[in-house]
């Protein structure tokens, strides 16, 4: 395990009505990790997003489905007692998961599946700032051809 990462399970209450998944909740989250905004996108399967990382912002990632993962975490940051080990995990439909990632921490996602994967975000900082007004708090490595943060 990557320090500072949180890979938790979640669970899927079922009835004759569908499901419900409960994301996260302020009493099992640190302070540090509260979003302060959301999003959904789709990827499209064997379709990567990533690898990218910030330098103040933890994504928390919600994998609940439809479609499957593969999660790719490098630690980055120089100081941590795990930087440059690189971990995996899958997630998503087959095994619903939240994965919270910290500021300095690699990250990317491949879709494993065979249709379109929903994923959900809560950061914890605006995308570009109050307004949109500031600079993207995102340091790209996918188009670096020699960057060691390479998904298999």
């Amino acid at each position: 395990m990557i320090d500072g990462v949180t890979i938790r399970s979640l669970n899927k209450y079922i009835d004759e009505r569908g499901w419900l998944c409960e994301l996260f909740r302020h009493d099992e989250l640190d302070k540090t990790s509260w979003p302060v905004m959301a999003y959904v996108s789709t990827t499209l399967p064997g379709v990567a997003r990533g690898p990218h990382e910030h330098e103040r912002q933890t994504d928390s990632f919600a994998f609940i489905g439809p479609g499957n993962f593969k999660v790719y975490l490098w630690d980055n940051r120089e100081n941590s007692p795990t930087f440059g080990e690189r971990q995996t995990v899958c997630a998503g439909q087959d095994a619903p998961r939240l994965v919270i990632v910290p500021p300095g921490v690699v990250h990317a996602y491949r879709n494993i599946g065979h249709e379109p994967g929903v994923v959900f975000n809560a950061p914890n900082a605006l995308y570009a700032g109050e307004g949109r007004a500031e600079t993207v708090d995102e340091i790209r490595h996918e188009d670096n051809p020699d960057s060691r943060f390479s998904l298999d």
